[in-house]
């Protein structure tokens, strides 16, 4: 039995509200949709459970898009802020998932940095970014749910402030502290650096 590859849908010009206006005479016009945001979708999400669950995650996100397509508010031309707030709610219910993976890194960068072998120039830069990323999650594990969404919808899903208010539902002010909160604790926990500031800091 050979496998099944999933129909290509082209970008065709037109706006995710327009697609999804056409869902109720042309259901297979989400595939279009799917094909824009899935690659964006599946990074966010394995950046924030790992790639075990991932690809199960990314999926869910698309089908509950699919199943609650009449849901989404037309007024809005993208769908990438609604795809991000359903993806952000599986995330949620992975959250022990999450943090595990925030402890296995931040282990991962104590580990790594006792057994070294091998040429000294590439260990040094493998050993700096690992350290790094083992000190990212172990603060990212410390800030509170809340805001680290907010956190990693802006610097992992590439969100803006208003993006991430249509994505949570939940007022721009309130992500606006949320976010600060979570980058002054961050940068506290790395030593003044942020690693998520964005164009929309600059």
């Amino acid at each position: 039995m050979g496998v099944v590859s999933p129909e290509v849908h082209t970008d065709t010009g037109q706006t995710d509200s327009e697609i999804i206006g056409r869902m109720h005479t042309d259901p297979e016009s989400f595939g279009t949709i799917f094909d824009r945001y899935y690659p964006a979708i599946h990074g966010y999400v394995s950046r924030r459970l790992g790639q075990d669950l991932a690809d199960d995650v990314a999926a869910e996100t698309f089908l509950a898009a699919f199943d609650r397509w009449q849901r989404f508010d037309t007024a809005y031309d993208s769908a990438r802020p609604w795809l991000f707030g359903i993806a952000s709610n599986l995330v949620a219910g992975h959250q022990r998932a999450e943090a595990r993976r925030y402890r296995a890194l931040a282990r991962a960068d104590q580990t790594t940095a006792r057994s070294v072998d091998g040429p000294a120039d590439r260990i040094a830069v493998r050993l700096d970014a690992q350290a790094v990323r083992g000190r990212l999650a172990a603060a990212l594990e410390q800030i509170a749910p809340p805001d680290r969404e907010v956190l990693l919808l802006v610097a992992w899903g590439d969100l803006t402030s208003e993006e991430v208010a249509h994505a949570l539902e939940v007022p721009a002010g309130t992500v606006r502290s949320r976010l600060h909160r979570a980058r002054t604790k961050l940068k506290a926990a790395l030593g003044g650096a942020d690693p998520t500031a964005t164009k929309e800091d600059l």
